[in-house]
């Protein structure tokens, strides 16, 4: 029988909340099982690079990664907001290490190859990306992993890359060690029927009844990148994936009964 392990990404606006990121943060500390963690960067890149006069350049909602923005995000993420997680993590008695994808090898990436548009330092990555076998032995040494949204390739350069596809990725690689239950954290309990609505959560959700969402334009912007990955490791063998509510991740885990849970 497979060891249970929870891989947890948190998002943005948690992030820039220190009471509810602390809140949370005790949440997760408690959580029995072996566990990792994965975070997004918030706003703080993008108020750092207002700062610094460094224009931040989007195309369909996409941050564009040139080498001045992925100097502030390699700061920000792989840094100021790792190691702040971190830390907090020690305060509550977990042992958490932080990490960025370059880190060991821990995730390698390629540059995102686009026909009409250059993103600069943006990597994408696969399953066979993820270090698995050097993620189980820190997690049979009993660590914690935490993940911010950075990777490499390999040859020197670092990428700007996409945390909920991290998260998924890395649920994938070990689905084959553990029984992975992935969940997506955020501000929403789960996907809405009706935006305007948090009651209206969509309690189940199958490739085909994301598609019909997709096509009525259900789906705001911010929720499909969480769906598309998801769905891809329900699809790659990890036994359970759900999308809650941040502040419901102790209910979730003793109840199993929050948010969206996503299925074949």
């Amino acid at each position: 029988m497979k060891n249970k392990l929870y891989i947890i990404k948190i998002g943005g606006a948690l992030i820039d909340d220190e009471e509810l990121l602390n809140e949370f943060l005790e949440q997760f500390s408690e959580i029995k099982e072996k566990k990792i963690l994965v975070h997004g960067g918030g706003k703080l890149a993008t108020t750092l690079a207002d700062k610094l006069g460094v224009e931040q350049k989007m195309v369909n909602g996409r941050r564009i990664t040139d080498k001045d923005t992925l100097d502030i995000v390699a700061m920000v993420y792989a840094g100021g907001i790792n190691k702040n997680i971190v830390a907090k993590l020690q305060q509550k008695k977990c042992k958490a290490i932080g990490f960025s994808g370059a880190d060991a090898n821990l995730i390698k990436a390629t540059k995102r190859e686009h026909a009409e548009i250059d993103f600069g330092f943006v990597g994408d990555i696969e399953k066979k990306s993820v270090n698995k076998k050097l993620i189980s032995k820190l997690i049979k040494l009993k660590l914690v992993p935490v993940f911010s949204a950075i990777t490499h390739d390999k040859k020197g350069n670092l990428f700007n890359t996409n945390a909920d596809t991290i998260a998924s990725m890395i649920a994938q690689a070990l689905s084959s060690k553990y029984d992975v239950e992935l969940l997506y954290c955020f501000d929403k309990s789960g996907v809405l029927e009706d935006v305007e609505n948090p009651e209206s959560v969509i309690k189940n959700i199958s490739e085909g009844e994301f598609s019909v969402l997709k096509n009525e334009g259900k789906l705001h912007k911010g929720i499909l990148p969480k769906l598309e990955n998801a769905l891809g490791a329900v699809k790659n063998n990890v036994n359970k994936v759900f999308l809650i509510k941040e502040t419901e991740l102790k209910n979730h885990i003793e109840n199993h009964h929050a948010g969206t849970e996503i299925c074949l």
